[in-house]
Order: structure tokens, then C-alpha cells, then sequence
């Protein structure tokens, strides 16, 4: 969010409640990265307009980090920003659950909402709630590319296989903030990576928490992909 004004309140040209605009602010790792693409495009497929001000947004979407110290106060901060400038702020991300959703809303009581990650529906929810669409969503000229809203340069992709982490290292709040792991089925990781490819896509780089331990939750289940 980018070239926003000292005064948060409402002024002529600003974003009027229900106009379907947007904004977005994405921290933390590649995957909550993914998390963010796939938010965006949902929003886009929703026929809601990202924008890269906060004074030009109905509604303030900070997806947070929450894996150490440093990065739990870049969230914080994120957030605080985005109440001072704009006022009506969704959170969600790895902030989202446990003692830390308790701390955001203790240091900002009047956010709209606060949710865990990976949780796409109930941010979804939550924009729709306080940002109710007042046009109609033509899929005709409010167009999304198949491989969805992309967040990286067009050249690479990140391509994520799984969610989350069955190891409890003593130094690790992983399991704690994603859950346990769970492998996407195999014919959807590679559908799409044959939409990223087919969009221009040269690198994919696989992520997950575990990637050596993709398919193990699976155990010996069949998948299918292009028949």
C-alpha cells in the first residue's frame, strides 16, 4: 500500500462503503504468499477491484506473519497502519489463531475480522460482509487468467503441494499455526502446473512445510490427472 494520506477519514475521491474496491497487503513466506494469489483471485472472481491505496479501499485485507518476534511486529505494525489510514481492516494469516488473534484485537479492538490461515472462505466472508458489492459482476468483461492472480514476476511461480507439519521441533510454532500436514491431491498440483506453464511460467518452485513429506498422509491413494 503506497502513497496513502496522513488523514484516514473520508475524503472527496475516497472509496465509498460497497463500491467493491480493495486493499491488500501480504507478508511472510512463500506460502502465505500463495495464500495471498489465491485470495486475490477469489476477490477478482468475486468481481472486486484490488487497489494500491488506502484511501481508494472500502476494506483492508493484511494477510500476517506470525513465525518469530520480528515478523509478528512487521504484522502488527502492518495492521495498525492500515487502521490508522483506512479504518475497516480484515486480518488473516499465520497472526490468526491462538494468543496472537487475541493480541491483535486487544492492540486494535476495532478491527472487522481475524482469521487463521489458509482460511480463504471466511475472509471471503468477511469481505462481502463489510464490503457488500453494489454492481453486478459481469464474467464477460471482469476477466481472471486461468492460472489465477499471480504476486510473483511472470517468469517463475510458486507451487504449493501441501499444508502444514506433522514434526514437533521444540523451536517450531508451525504445527501450532497451519496444522497438522495434509498433501494436496497429486492431479491438482499438476493441473496447476500446467496452467502456470501454459501462462508463460519457466520456473516452478515447489514449497510446503515438509516437501520430503508429500504423500505420506496419502499413503497408497490413487490420483488422476488429464485421464
Amino acid at each position: 500500500m503506497t502513497d496513502h494520506p496522513s488523514n484516514p477519514s473520508v475524503g472527496e475521491g475516497d472509496a465509498i462503503p460497497g463500491s467493491g474496491k480493495v486493499g491488500f497487503v501480504s507478508l511472510g513466506c512463500p506460502k502465505a504468499l500463495v495464500d495471498s494469489e489465491r485470495i486475490l483471485t477469489q476477490l477478482k472472481l468475486d468481481g472486486y477491484d484490488v487497489v494500491n491505496q488506502y484511501n481508494n479501499a472500502d476494506v483492508v485485507v493484511v494477510n500476517t506473519c506470525g513465525f518469530i518476534d520480528a515478523a509478528k511486529q512487521e504484522s502488527l505494525d502492518a495492521i495498525n497502519e492500515a487502521m490508522n489510514e483506512n479504518g475497516r481492516v480484515i486480518v488473516t494469516g499465520c497472526m490468526g489463531k491462538g494468543a496472537d488473534a487475541e493480541l491483535i484485537k486487544e492492540k486494535n479492538p476495532g478491527v472487522l475480522a481475524v482469521t487463521g490461515p489458509q482460511a480463504y472462505e471466511e475472509v471471503m466472508t468477511a469481505v462481502h460482509e463489510w464490503s457488500p458489492k453494489q454492481t453486478e459482476h459481469n464474467p464477460f468483461t471482469d476477466l481472471v487468467p486461468p492460472q489465477g492472480v499471480k504476486l510473483t514476476p511472470r517468469h517463475y511461480s510458486y507451487l504449493k503441494i501441501s499444508e502444514g507439519c506433522n514434526h514437533s521441533c521444540t523451536f517450531c510454532i508451525i504445527p501450532d499455526m497451519r496444522g497438522k500436514h495434509v498433501s494436496r491431491p497429486i492431479g491438482d498440483v499438476l493441473e496447476e502446473a500446467k496452467r502456470l506453464v501454459n501462462a508463460g511460467t519457466k520456473e516452478l518452485l515447489v514449497i510446503s512445510q515438509d516437501t520430503s513429506a508429500y504423500g505420506v498422509d496419502l499413503k497408497y491413494r490413487t490420483g488422476f490427472w488429464d485421464g
